[in-house]
């Protein structure tokens, strides 16, 4: 029998990381250039009226963390309050943004507390977002906003619902302090309501973090910190072996492949890709300018400053994680020593993804067979040109595809009626798509019909990969707008469904329903910012 959870102040607290790792000798917190360092210690800025707006229960019943309820409590989630053990930081990393080397970025708002010993599950790391300037700040006041943080905090428990690897996020305390923001960099700065969220994560290292030791010749520091990585978080591959390099960035390419095929399953669009957005444990990691495909567009992406090269749109998603790891490789190169051995590994995640992709896509048409075979691939690539002509919702698509007979009797009208729902254009489908569209649930149904498929066991498969809830931009902008008028029910509802986003829920149909009209081109629904 587990014990019983204790309170969030109660946890043991190291500070492993910090112990061990090279840290920044100046205590001052100033913005300013470091060297030959992993981290600057740093405390978080108080706030002046801390209140607990959100708590992941899932969450804190997995670590054996008691719900937050003493003002004490929320003091340390809001950054007022420092216990015994924490050393607070931020890491020091660099990344590519857009493609361009943007040298030294690390956590400008980001301050990790240490590594709490949770009852149930062992070390995490808890990190404050919004918690004040850091060495890393620049020119910024390291505060977040309500919105972003709202975003983050339910992005992130939707994300580990829906079976994706991610950091999570145990709290959202709202800091009654304003933050100014140009939400749209054009020149309207407004003040805002301010937030924090807890977020947990056994490691929140990225590309980054390893980039920039490279490109400022630190290959000491580099091997200290990717030996670091290895032994507390690989310990399945040998921390002496002489290959133990290459194979980390093995294990690292399997597992971001895994990431962005279950991105593309669900339709996310993580909408900022840097590398230093890339985490090292292959985690989705910094919820920023997010969104989820509503009409099927490949070339969507959620980021206003992505808006005219759309590096970061849906359909590209797997080419940058390989670019990208392609500048991770490039930064151990000195530890692999082989060029041909990291090359090696960036195979991993070309022969990965390939194959879980295609397992992916199989799994979401309720097929067991390789699309490999047969022609099968071909033949579902012919259904996203049809998915964009009628402006499909992705998501109630895939979902109400499970419900489409696939008997060759089936009369033409029933055989396409499960399905118009999806469609965004219903005057598209019926003016010129609709025979195209029952040609393709023919042709469908015929190839599951000769692969054996069993209608209840397709319904059953189909409805455990594509899930009915997601986290879409309008059910967001809706739970902001009354927090920020200090109503967080909406909140509340949206995370009790989002925890069980396969399954129908009893009073939450309006949660799964189309893009309403006004949200088209609404602030934060169409296109959002990094500003936060």
């Amino acid at each position: 029998m587990a014990d019983a959870p204790v309170d969030f102040s109660e946890l043991t607290w190291r500070s492993q990381f910090v112990e061990r790792m090279p840290g920044d000798p100046m205590s001052e917190n100033y913005t300013r250039r470091v060297s030959r360092i992993t981290h600057s210690e740093v405390n978080p800025t108080p706030v002046s009226a801390p209140k607990l707006i959100a708590w992941s229960g899932q969450l804190g019943a997995e670590l054996g963390i008691a719900p937050a309820t003493a003002p004490d409590t929320i003091s340390v989630l809001a950054g007022n309050r420092i216990l015994p053990g924490m050393r607070p930081y931020a890491y020091r990393y660099g990344g590519h943004q857009f493609g361009h080397w943007a040298d030294q970025l690390g956590d400008g708002r980001a301050i990790t507390l240490g590594e709490g010993m949770t009852p149930n599950a062992g070390a995490y790391e808890f990190q404050l977002k919004g918690a004040g300037p850091t060495p890393y700040s620049r020119r910024a006041d390291g505060r977040a906003v309500l919105r972003s943080s709202v975003r983050e905090y339910l992005c992130s428990e939707a994300m580990h619902f829906l079976g994706i690897p991610t950091t999570r996020a145990l709290s959202l305390v709202a800091t009654g302090d304003p933050v100014v923001r140009d939400m749209f960099y054009d020149g309207n700065p407004a003040a805002e309501p301010g937030a924090i969220v807890c977020r947990v994560a056994r490691s929140f290292l990225r590309f980054g973090n390893f980039e920039i030791l490279t490109a400022h010749e630190e290959p000491e520091l580099l091997r200290i910190l990717t030996d670091e990585l290895l032994r507390e978080h690989y310990p399945e591959i040998d921390s002496n072996g002489e290959d133990r390099y290459g194979l980390l960035l093995d294990e690292i390419a399997r597992r971001t492949a895994h990431l962005v095929t279950g991105w593309m399953r669900v339709g996310f669009v993580h909408g900022v890709l840097n590398t230093d957005n890339m985490s090292a444990l292959g985690l989705t990691i910094d919820y920023g300018p997010y969104g989820w495909l509503e009409p099927y567009d490949p070339n969507w992406t959620p980021n206003t400053t992505d808006r005219e090269g759309r590096r970061y749109r849906f359909s590209h998603q797997p080419q940058i994680v390989f670019w990208n790891l392609t500048r991770l490789a490039e930064a151990w190169l000195p530890l692999i020593g082989s060029e041909k051995r990291a090359e090696e590994s960036l195979g991993v995640f070309q022969k990965t993804f390939g194959d879980v992709y295609s397992s992916m896509m199989a799994s979401k048409i309720g097929w067991t067979e390789s699309l490999d075979q047969n022609g099968h691939g071909e033949f579902v690539g012919e259904l996203f040109p049809l998915l964009q002509a009628t402006d499909t919702d992705y998501t109630i698509f895939f979902r109400s595809l499970a419900q489409v007979s696939i008997d060759e009797n089936q009369e033409d009208e029933n055989l396409v009626r499960p399905l118009l729902d999806a469609f965004y254009d219903r005057d598209q489908f019926e003016r010129g798509v609709r025979a195209r569209w029952i040609a393709w649930l023919r042709e469908y149904g015929k190839r599951s019909r000769e692969m054996g498929v069993q209608p209840e066991s397709r319904t059953r498969l189909m409805n455990s990969v594509n899930p009915k809830y997601v986290f879409r931009n309008y059910l967001a902008s809706r739970a902001i707008e009354a927090a920020t008028a200090g109503d967080y029910s909406g909140i509340d509802r949206l995370y009790r469904v989002l925890q069980s986003p396969y399954q129908d829920q009893a009073g939450m149909d309006d949660l799964a329903t189309k893009r309403p009209d006004w949200a088209k081109t609404a602030p934060g629904c169409s296109m959002l910012s990094c500003s936060s």
